[in-house]
């Protein structure tokens, strides 16, 4: 379920959970106020809009329907938007769920409408007095994101590995279901990342006094992370569309051969049938007919015929 908390964050470290309206009350009185909201609760909603304080601009960024990540910088504060692994998959729509949060001088507001996944760590990180300015929020945040998001990118790269080495065996099994469920789940997480790389980016390039220069470092780190991750993800998407065309052509490949061992066997067979077509009509006049060899000679003539047929077709390097 997506939580709401209020934390407030003195000098020297000490974070306490208070009702929002204190916190918002103790805003300029402590090193960070970070609130958190739920984005489908509409009475936090009206909330946000009327008592928090924060620009009506932010509050209609923070509670847009649909939200790429960005970085934008509004008077002393900015409105900013990540992606991230979500908490609760089968609530959630997308594969990479949003928080968008407003941060100025030592205070910080945030909202989701789903659980993300990285936000219990930093939570953990703040009740324990290691996140001390709207900065550090921002920059554990981005690395808690970042250092899920590694693992299940490097597993796509792993099962396209693992596809590749198995790709010319016969028995592979799936493999067109599975190479269009690793380059639609590449997209997906492409399709926000390459954003988001650009909005850390755009972070470690502000001049705002409330992020420091180790946050700036931090927060490079990060889009760093997020390019390798993009450009990973591309080769992945690059690499599923060639295996899926190594299938296409070995599916091809199969067809053909096997029509060509139907049309063999046709070329064989048709003629035997033609003959013995013949001899078996019901009518006068068939030669041979009062013979009581006549039986073992066509079946032997049959026999070789046949035997004949596939010689020639081996000669020829039909198959």
């Amino acid at each position: 379920m997506n939580r709401e908390w209020a934390y407030v964050v003195e000098d020297a470290g000490k974070a306490s959970a208070v009702p929002r309206e204190e916190a918002v009350a103790r805003h300029g009185h402590a090193s960070l106020v970070w609130i958190h909201l739920n984005g489908r609760d509409s009475g936090s909603l009206e909330w946000l809009r009327d008592r928090c304080g924060i620009p009506y601009p932010a509050f209609l960024a923070l509670t847009a329907v649909e939200t790429r990540p960005r970085a934008d910088f509004l008077d002393s504060g900015a409105i900013i938007n990540l992606r991230g692994l979500g908490a609760t998959p089968h609530d959630d729509p997308d594969t990479l769920v949003s928080i968008r949060l407003w941060a100025e001088a030592g205070f910080v507001i945030s909202i989701s409408y789903r659980t993300i996944s990285a936000i219990e760590q930093v939570c953990e990180k703040t009740r324990a007095g290691r996140i001390l300015d709207p900065g550090d929020l921002i920059v554990d945040l981005a690395d808690a994101i970042t250092a899920r998001l590694d693992p299940e990118v490097a597993v796509l790269g792993d099962l396209i590995d693992d596809l590749e080495g198995h790709i010319g065996e016969r028995a592979v099994a799936g493999a067109r279901s599975r190479i269009a469920g690793v380059r639609s789940r590449s997209i997906d997480f492409r399709r926000f990342l390459q954003p988001q790389r650009d909005a850390l980016e755009r972070l470690s390039l502000t001049t705002a006094e409330w992020v420091t220069e180790e946050d700036r470092l931090h927060l490079r780190e990060a889009a760093n992370r997020a390019a390798r991750m993009a450009e990973e993800l591309e080769a992945v998407r690059e690499r599923s569309a060639l295996l899926h065309e190594q299938l296409t052509d070995l599916r091809t490949e199969q067809i053909d051969q096997r029509s060509l061992i139907v049309a063999l066997i046709a070329l064989i067979f048709l003629p035997l049938t033609f003959v013995t077509g013949l001899f078996g009509m019901n009518v006068e006049g068939i030669p041979i007919r009062s013979d009581g060899m006549a039986f073992w000679w066509i079946a032997i003539g049959s026999c070789v015929f046949g035997a004949a047929l596939w010689l020639i077709v081996r000669w020829r390097r039909w198959i």
